[in-house]
């Protein structure tokens, strides 16, 4: 028996309130049929005894105080899910808008996803390539794992997420297992179009999920789509074996309609007018990705977020930096100078590449040269600092040589250009010419053994059109 509530007690902003319901539950689904005999759906976010808040999914524009009838649907909300959905666009609803008409139904999953056990979770082991050198040798992307990346007003993290989907694949597969999830929250129409005209022209559409928010949509429709997003992914990972991508962009965007929707609630804000329950939501999203046991498929996810002002500090990077495990950060000095991508290699980490690199997964000496690549840059910086106090041409030899290498690993390692994809090996393997611009005895944080195998100075000089100055004559194994 369906039961109808008619009437309404009140209208706030994206919310209406109902009095005197009986057996509402949380997040339940609900159906408003207004006046002129049109639907719109709405869920349940709060119960205060007999009194309910319902989220209307299209707006409260046109909707009665008086006439409106209200129909409860005793479940969640829910996505339709089936095989088909790979290549396919959809709105924040879960509806598809690509003119390819509706999905055929496997099975239909609550968008919040099932509670996991934790003891049921495996360690995050081997990685995904993104053909990016400065991700993939530094800040390496292990499957299983959360890394999101922190971007700034005006940087070109949507180029970053597009070459990542058109690059990111599985080392040690065909590529038939391997599929990305991308939703897009709060992005204006030609940026929209841009994601998808890429993908497109890529040709790698076929392998692609998307999830498209624009920024003239309902905010409850920001909330729901990184939901519908993982859903999606858990599915083809858990019941279909993939190895599922999430990558969402942009994650701030979310937190703002969070914040704009806990206001019209009344709930009392917390830091910069975030809900004080940001940390536990953000973490509700974060926390499903991981590698379950008995199970051949992953879920990775790539968070995207904008930090306002590049304040690092700000609560949704803070918070996120809690949550996952490392961040690769934009630099806008080198975004300024024209380096694509931009990724700034200091404060950028990827805390579980130490157990997903090394012989069996990369090669047995990415460990040593991420970790003297990160050294000899930090020697970079400092050079760089007394430099401008003192002049370049006041340096000693060994701190321009570090400024020299400094330039070439700009240029060449991070600055790879958007069209230019890299594997493993190559990344590597520029990783050692670069260092060979250094004096074999300035790899302190390589086994010797490794050194004279890969340590190649006239590779490097031949490589990077390196003139040899007689300043260097006064170094300790100097170069002729």
């Amino acid at each position: 028996m369906n039961i109808y509530y008619i009437g309404l007690s009140e209208i706030n902003g994206p919310l209406i309130f109902l009095d005197h319901v009986e057996k509402a539950g949380f997040e339940e689904m609900v159906e408003i049929r207004l006046n002129d005999g049109s639907t719109r759906h709405g869920r349940i976010v709060q119960v205060e005894g007999q009194k309910v808040a319902i989220q209307v999914f299209e707006g409260t524009h046109d909707i009665s105080l008086s006439n409106t009838k209200i129909k409860m649907t005793g479940h969640p909300v829910e996505m339709s899910l089936s095989k088909e959905i790979l290549g396919r666009v959809f709105n924040g609803s879960g509806q598809p808008i690509d003119g390819l008409g509706d999905v055929y139904v496997d099975e239909r999953r609550d968008i919040n996803g099932f509670p996991l056990n934790p003891v049921s979770r495996v360690y995050p082991r081997n990685y995904i390539q993104t053909g990016i050198s400065s991700i993939d040798a530094l800040t390496t992307l292990i499957r299983g794992q959360k890394l999101p990346i922190f971007s700034g007003s005006g940087m070109p993290h949507n180029e970053l997420a597009v070459q990542i989907v058109k690059q990111a694949k599985i080392a040690d597969s065909q590529g038939d297992d391997f599929c990305v999830i991308f939703a897009a929250m709060g992005v204006k129409n030609d940026v929209a179009e841009y994601f998808r005209q890429s993908f497109e022209e890529a040709g790698v559409m076929h392998k692609v999920v998307m999830f498209l928010n624009l920024s003239n949509e309902p905010i409850i429709e920001r909330m729901l789509t990184p939901r519908f997003a993982l859903t999606a992914a858990e599915y083809l990972a858990y019941k279909h074996g993939m190895h599922a991508l999430v990558i969402m962009t942009d994650v701030t965007s979310y937190c703002e309609a969070l914040r704009e929707f806990s206001s019209s609630k009344g709930e009392i804000p917390g830091r910069k007018g975030f809900p004080g329950y940001l940390y536990s939501d953000l973490a509700s999203l974060y926390e499903r990705a991981g590698i379950v046991k008995n199970t051949k498929g992953s879920v990775t996810q790539i968070p995207i977020l904008t930090m306002p002002n590049d304040d690092i500090t700000h609560p949704v990077p803070d918070l996120t930096g809690y949550i996952t495990e490392g961040q690769i950060v934009l630099s806008r000095d080198l975004n300024q100078t024209g380096v694509f991508p931009p990724i700034g290699i200091l404060p950028s980490l990827s805390r579980l590449m130490k157990d997903g690199i090394g012989a069996g997964f990369t090669r047995e000496d990415h460990s040593a040269v991420a970790n003297q690549l990160f050294a000899s840059y930090a020697i970079v910086q400092d050079a760089r600092s007394l430099a401008s106090v003192i002049g370049e041409d006041e340096l000693s030899p060994i701190d321009r040589k570090y400024i020299e290498f400094g330039k070439l690993f700009e240029k060449f390692f991070i600055g790879q250009g958007f069209d230019t994809n890299r594997n493993i090996t190559e990344t590597l393997d520029l990783g050692w010419d670069l260092l060979s611009v250094l004096p074999k005895e300035e790899l302190h944080r390589i086994d010797e053994k490794l050194v004279d195998i890969h340590y190649n100075h006239q590779r490097a000089v031949e490589r990077f059109n390196i003139i040899t100055k007689p300043i260097i004559k006064g170094l300790k194994g100097e170069f002729e």
